[in-house]
């Protein structure tokens, strides 16, 4: 009988400065939101799908408030203090997610629209027709 691997990978200790950066990606069917320290390792994360919205629900501004709150105050509690914000996507709830990563403690410092711009790049979706 073949021996079973029974090596125990530890968990990576993140690097915690009261500084970093949230990244907040709102695409049309979710809400994603991460907080790193400032090399980049995430620090927390939430999405609306991780807060049980299902369907249409996830791209709501409630939703994204929920999301960000969950992100915003398990970073808190590490100990984050302020946060450079990086929002990317066409997606609602953008706003509410900075208001509510503001309401949960963290300080936000500054707000920077980082979304992708083609330059003539692929087709979009046709319009649909209702």
């Amino acid at each position: 009988m073949a021996k079973t691997n029974t090596k125990v990978t530890k968990k990576r200790k993140v690097v915690i400065e009261s500084s970093g950066e949230a990244h907040i990606s709102a695409t049309f069917n979710n809400i994603i939101i991460s907080l790193t320290n400032k090399k980049g390792d995430v620090i927390s994360w939430s999405s609306a799908g991780k807060m049980k919205f299902r369907g249409s629900k996830k791209n709501t501004p409630y939703a994204a408030q929920v999301a960000a709150e969950d992100a915003a105050k398990m970073a808190f509690d590490a100990g984050l203090k302020k946060v450079r914000v990086f929002v990317k996507g066409p997606g609602v709830g953008r706003e509410s997610a900075i208001r509510s990563i503001h309401n949960a403690g963290i300080e936000v410092t500054e707000i920077v629209d980082v979304t992708p711009l083609p330059h003539n790049g692929c087709r979009p979706p046709k319009r649909r027709k209702v």
